[in-house]
Protein backbone atom coordinates (compact mmCIF):
# COMPACT_ATOMS: atom_id res chain seq x y z
CA UNK A 1 0.00 0.00 0.00
CA UNK A 2 1.12 3.54 -0.70
CA UNK A 3 2.92 5.21 2.23
CA UNK A 4 0.54 8.17 2.13
CA UNK A 5 -2.45 5.88 2.56
CA UNK A 6 -0.74 4.13 5.45
CA UNK A 7 -0.27 7.45 7.23
CA UNK A 8 -3.90 8.34 6.56
CA UNK A 9 -5.01 5.02 8.03
CA UNK A 10 -2.79 5.64 11.06
CA UNK A 11 -4.40 9.01 11.74
CA UNK A 12 -7.86 7.46 11.35
CA UNK A 13 -6.99 4.91 14.04
CA UNK A 14 -5.71 7.68 16.32
CA UNK A 15 -8.92 9.66 15.75
CA UNK A 16 -10.99 6.61 16.71
CA UNK A 17 -9.00 6.25 19.93
CA UNK A 18 -9.65 9.90 20.78
CA UNK A 19 -13.35 9.34 20.10
CA UNK A 20 -13.40 6.39 22.49
CA UNK A 21 -11.72 8.54 25.15
CA UNK A 22 -14.39 11.20 24.70
CA UNK A 23 -17.25 8.69 24.81
CA UNK A 24 -15.77 7.10 27.93
CA UNK A 25 -15.69 10.58 29.54
CA UNK A 26 -12.07 10.12 30.52
CA UNK A 27 -10.79 13.06 32.56
CA UNK A 28 -7.22 14.01 31.71
CA UNK A 29 -5.76 15.98 34.60
CA UNK A 30 -2.19 17.27 34.65
CA UNK A 31 -1.21 14.29 36.82
CA UNK A 32 -2.87 11.82 34.45
CA UNK A 33 -1.29 13.32 31.34
CA UNK A 34 2.12 13.34 33.04
CA UNK A 35 1.84 9.69 34.04
CA UNK A 36 0.63 8.66 30.57
CA UNK A 37 3.63 10.48 29.08
CA UNK A 38 6.06 8.78 31.44
CA UNK A 39 4.58 5.34 30.79
CA UNK A 40 4.61 5.96 27.03
CA UNK A 41 8.30 6.83 27.27
CA UNK A 42 9.00 3.69 29.31
CA UNK A 43 7.11 1.62 26.73
CA UNK A 44 9.22 3.16 23.98
CA UNK A 45 12.48 2.46 25.84
CA UNK A 46 11.49 -1.11 26.78
CA UNK A 47 10.65 -1.91 23.17
CA UNK A 48 13.42 -0.01 21.38
CA UNK A 49 16.37 -0.98 23.54
CA UNK A 50 15.45 -4.20 25.35
CA UNK A 51 14.09 -6.66 22.81
CA UNK A 52 14.93 -9.54 20.53
CA UNK A 53 13.82 -8.27 17.11
CA UNK A 54 12.54 -9.97 13.97
CA UNK A 55 11.99 -13.49 15.31
CA UNK A 56 12.44 -16.01 12.47
CA UNK A 57 12.33 -13.10 10.01
CA UNK A 58 8.62 -12.52 10.69
CA UNK A 59 8.90 -8.99 12.09
CA UNK A 60 7.68 -10.14 15.53
CA UNK A 61 9.83 -9.31 18.55
CA UNK A 62 10.29 -10.50 22.12
CA UNK A 63 9.92 -7.40 24.31
CA UNK A 64 8.42 -6.01 27.53
CA UNK A 65 6.83 -2.87 26.10
CA UNK A 66 3.32 -4.10 26.91
CA UNK A 67 4.19 -4.07 30.60
CA UNK A 68 3.55 -0.35 30.86
CA UNK A 69 0.28 -0.52 28.95
CA UNK A 70 -1.14 -2.91 31.54
CA UNK A 71 0.51 -1.08 34.44
CA UNK A 72 -0.98 2.28 33.45
CA UNK A 73 -4.42 0.72 33.04
CA UNK A 74 -4.16 -0.77 36.54
CA UNK A 75 -2.99 2.50 38.09
CA UNK A 76 -5.29 4.89 36.22
CA UNK A 77 -7.92 3.60 33.77
CA UNK A 78 -8.27 1.69 30.52
CA UNK A 79 -8.14 4.65 28.15
CA UNK A 80 -5.03 6.08 29.80
CA UNK A 81 -3.35 2.68 29.73
CA UNK A 82 -4.26 2.17 26.11
CA UNK A 83 -2.94 5.58 25.12
CA UNK A 84 0.32 5.09 27.02
CA UNK A 85 1.11 1.86 25.20
CA UNK A 86 -0.28 3.00 21.87
CA UNK A 87 1.70 6.24 21.85
CA UNK A 88 4.97 4.77 23.07
CA UNK A 89 5.04 1.65 20.92
CA UNK A 90 3.57 3.11 17.74
CA UNK A 91 6.09 5.95 18.04
CA UNK A 92 8.82 3.32 18.03
CA UNK A 93 7.40 1.96 14.76
CA UNK A 94 7.13 5.44 13.25
CA UNK A 95 10.74 6.29 14.11
CA UNK A 96 11.78 2.97 12.60
CA UNK A 97 9.99 4.03 9.40
CA UNK A 98 7.18 1.46 9.64
CA UNK A 99 3.83 3.32 9.49
CA UNK A 100 2.13 0.05 8.50
CA UNK A 101 3.18 -1.56 11.78
CA UNK A 102 2.30 1.64 13.65
CA UNK A 103 -1.34 1.34 12.52
CA UNK A 104 -1.88 -2.09 14.06
CA UNK A 105 0.40 -1.36 17.03
CA UNK A 106 -1.65 1.67 18.07
CA UNK A 107 -4.90 -0.27 17.81
CA UNK A 108 -3.58 -3.39 19.57
CA UNK A 109 -2.07 -1.53 22.52
CA UNK A 110 -5.18 0.58 22.94
CA UNK A 111 -7.26 -2.61 23.14
CA UNK A 112 -4.90 -4.04 25.79
CA UNK A 113 -5.39 -0.95 27.94
CA UNK A 114 -9.17 -0.92 27.55
CA UNK A 115 -9.52 -4.58 28.55
CA UNK A 116 -7.12 -4.34 31.50
CA UNK A 117 -8.82 -1.20 32.73
CA UNK A 118 -12.32 -2.65 32.41
CA UNK A 119 -11.44 -5.81 34.34
CA UNK A 120 -9.45 -3.95 37.00
CA UNK A 121 -11.77 -1.02 37.71
CA UNK A 122 -15.20 -2.20 36.65
CA UNK A 123 -14.77 -5.88 37.48
CA UNK A 124 -12.62 -5.93 40.61
CA UNK A 125 -12.87 -2.20 41.46
CA UNK A 126 -9.14 -2.30 42.08
CA UNK A 127 -8.03 0.61 44.23
CA UNK A 128 -11.63 1.44 45.18
CA UNK A 129 -12.24 -1.18 47.84
CA UNK A 130 -10.33 -3.15 50.42
CA UNK A 131 -9.84 -6.86 49.84
CA UNK A 132 -10.38 -9.00 52.92
CA UNK A 133 -7.64 -11.42 51.95
CA UNK A 134 -4.30 -10.44 50.42
CA UNK A 135 -4.46 -13.54 48.24
CA UNK A 136 -7.67 -12.27 46.64
CA UNK A 137 -6.07 -8.86 46.08
CA UNK A 138 -3.06 -10.46 44.39
CA UNK A 139 -5.35 -12.62 42.25
CA UNK A 140 -7.35 -9.55 41.20
CA UNK A 141 -4.16 -7.74 40.13
CA UNK A 142 -2.87 -10.76 38.18
CA UNK A 143 -6.18 -11.40 36.40
CA UNK A 144 -6.58 -7.70 35.58
CA UNK A 145 -3.09 -7.42 34.12
CA UNK A 146 -3.29 -10.67 32.17
CA UNK A 147 -6.77 -10.05 30.79
CA UNK A 148 -5.77 -7.46 28.19
CA UNK A 149 -2.49 -9.22 27.44
CA UNK A 150 -4.35 -12.49 26.87
CA UNK A 151 -6.71 -10.77 24.43
CA UNK A 152 -3.60 -9.51 22.65
CA UNK A 153 -2.46 -13.10 22.09
CA UNK A 154 -5.42 -13.46 19.71
CA UNK A 155 -5.80 -9.94 18.31
CA UNK A 156 -2.10 -9.48 17.48
CA UNK A 157 -1.79 -12.39 15.00
CA UNK A 158 -5.32 -11.73 13.69
CA UNK A 159 -4.68 -8.08 12.82
CA UNK A 160 -1.11 -8.93 11.86
CA UNK A 161 -2.38 -11.33 9.21
CA UNK A 162 -4.57 -8.68 7.59
CA UNK A 163 -1.80 -6.11 7.85
CA UNK A 164 0.72 -8.38 6.15
CA UNK A 165 -1.81 -9.62 3.60
CA UNK A 166 -3.52 -6.40 2.57
CA UNK A 167 -1.24 -3.54 3.64
CA UNK A 168 2.08 -5.19 2.81
CA UNK A 169 0.80 -7.42 0.00
CA UNK A 170 2.25 -10.70 1.29
CA UNK A 171 0.97 -13.99 -0.18
CA UNK A 172 -1.70 -15.65 1.94
CA UNK A 173 0.48 -18.63 2.91
CA UNK A 174 3.36 -16.44 4.12
CA UNK A 175 1.01 -14.11 6.01
CA UNK A 176 -0.58 -17.14 7.69
CA UNK A 177 2.82 -18.54 8.72
CA UNK A 178 3.90 -15.18 10.13
CA UNK A 179 0.63 -14.97 12.08
CA UNK A 180 1.24 -18.37 13.69
CA UNK A 181 4.75 -17.37 14.74
CA UNK A 182 3.40 -14.07 16.06
CA UNK A 183 0.86 -15.87 18.26
CA UNK A 184 3.64 -17.82 20.01
CA UNK A 185 5.86 -14.77 20.41
CA UNK A 186 2.93 -12.71 21.72
CA UNK A 187 2.07 -15.38 24.28
CA UNK A 188 5.61 -15.27 25.69
CA UNK A 189 5.55 -11.47 25.72
CA UNK A 190 2.18 -11.49 27.48
CA UNK A 191 3.32 -13.85 30.24
CA UNK A 192 6.52 -11.89 30.90
CA UNK A 193 4.72 -8.54 30.75
CA UNK A 194 2.08 -9.78 33.19
CA UNK A 195 4.72 -10.72 35.74
CA UNK A 196 6.47 -7.36 35.37
CA UNK A 197 3.24 -5.33 35.46
CA UNK A 198 2.01 -7.10 38.60
CA UNK A 199 5.32 -6.64 40.44
CA UNK A 200 5.54 -2.97 39.47
CA UNK A 201 1.92 -2.34 40.44
CA UNK A 202 2.34 -3.93 43.87
CA UNK A 203 5.45 -1.83 44.44
CA UNK A 204 4.21 1.49 43.04
CA UNK A 205 0.48 1.64 43.82
CA UNK A 206 0.76 2.18 47.60
CA UNK A 207 3.40 4.90 47.22
CA UNK A 208 1.54 6.69 44.43
CA UNK A 209 -1.73 6.48 46.37
CA UNK A 210 -0.08 7.95 49.45
CA UNK A 211 1.36 10.76 47.31
CA UNK A 212 -2.14 11.45 45.89
CA UNK A 213 -0.97 10.76 42.35
CA UNK A 214 -3.70 8.21 41.61
CA UNK A 215 -7.43 8.83 41.04
CA UNK A 216 -9.30 9.03 44.34
CA UNK A 217 -11.87 6.29 45.05
CA UNK A 218 -15.52 7.35 44.60
CA UNK A 219 -16.11 7.36 48.36
CA UNK A 220 -13.22 9.72 48.88
CA UNK A 221 -14.47 12.04 46.14
CA UNK A 222 -17.94 12.17 47.67
CA UNK A 223 -16.64 12.88 51.18
CA UNK A 224 -14.43 15.59 49.73
CA UNK A 225 -17.50 17.32 48.25
CA UNK A 226 -19.23 17.28 51.63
Amino acid sequence: MDTGLLWLLFFVVVALAVLVAVLAKTKFTVKTISMVGIMAALSFVAYSFFRIPNVLGTGSSFHLGNTFTALTALLLDGVSGGLAGAIGLSLADVIAGDPGYAVTTFLLKFIIGLVCGAVAHRGFRLGQRRFEKRGMYLLAVIVSAFSGLLVNVFTDPFLGYFRNRYLFGQPAQIADTFAKVASGVTLVNSLLSTVCAVLLYLALAPALQKAHLLPAPPAAKESGKK
